[in-house]
């Protein structure tokens, strides 16, 4: 069976534009999975990510068992640290903060995950996470202790995802925040959509589907959205 990743960079090869719709298990409601399933099976999603900066529910299994029983798309673990790790997921983006400088979240959280990866089936895929600006203090700048890249540096932002690049991270994440105020600028995605090889990730502050549809136009290979459809179920019938 084909890797998650090797979908992934084929979809890229053949800019086919893919779609992650990200679920917070602190903010789902397992009494109500049956809609929201039912509302993800109808859009246009290509993966569903898991995770959050600060789960603290221990659903994440019984979410990700009740989601695979009524829905095909492969789940993929978005984790804030190793807690979240569930080898009931199909893959996991093996994060790394590089636009921060707290080892935690460089290094410290990957080798306390190590062991436990190692223990499933997981496809591991390491990705170079790297948070923007946007206008307010989003969840992962408050948990990780770091300061976001200026919105305005393009330069800095474009060096970070290539310096993820040589090291061998497989995809480079641009991200808003939760609920951020402002979407990664157009520019900045172009930019390093432009100078990188790799996958662009690219999600938070996104709001409606001309976000979605501008983040692709400007260089995006898949776009996650989160808060939007938290708050919409009825997102993608706008």
């Amino acid at each position: 069976m084909e890797n998650l990743y090797s979908q992934i960079i084929k979809a890229k090869t053949n800019n086919q534009k893919l779609l992650a719709i990200l679920l917070d298990p602190d903010k789902v409601v397992l009494e109500n999975l049956s809609v929201l399933i039912s509302k993800i099976n109808q859009s246009p999603a290509t993966h569903i990510f898991i995770g959050g900066s600060l789960v603290t529910t221990s659903i994440s299994d019984e979410l990700i068992i009740k989601i695979k029983q009524n829905c095909n798309l492969p789940i993929v673990l978005f984790p804030g640290n190793p807690s979240q790790i569930s080898d009931k997921a199909d893959a996991i983006l093996f994060l790394s903060l590089i636009s921060g400088r707290n080892p935690d979240y460089l290094i410290e959280h990957q080798v306390k995950a190590a062991p436990i990866l190692k223990q499933t089936q997981l496809e591991i895929i390491s990705t170079g996470y790297i948070l923007i600006g946007s206008g307010k203090e989003t969840a992962v700048e408050r948990v990780s202790k770091t300061t976001p890249l200026d919105r305005n540096n393009l330069d800095l932002t474009l060096a970070t995802a290539q310096a993820g690049e040589m090291l061998g991270n497989k995809l480079i994440y641009l991200e808003a925040g939760s609920g951020a105020k402002q979407a990664v600028p157009l520019n900045m995605i172009a930019l390093v959509a432009q100078n990188i090889e790799i996958p662009l990730l690219v999600g938070g502050g996104i709001v409606d589907l001309q976000g979605i549809q501008d983040a692709y136009a400007a260089g995006a290979d898949l776009v996650i959205i989160g808060t939007a459809f938290e708050k919409d179920i009825n997102f993608f019938n706008a």
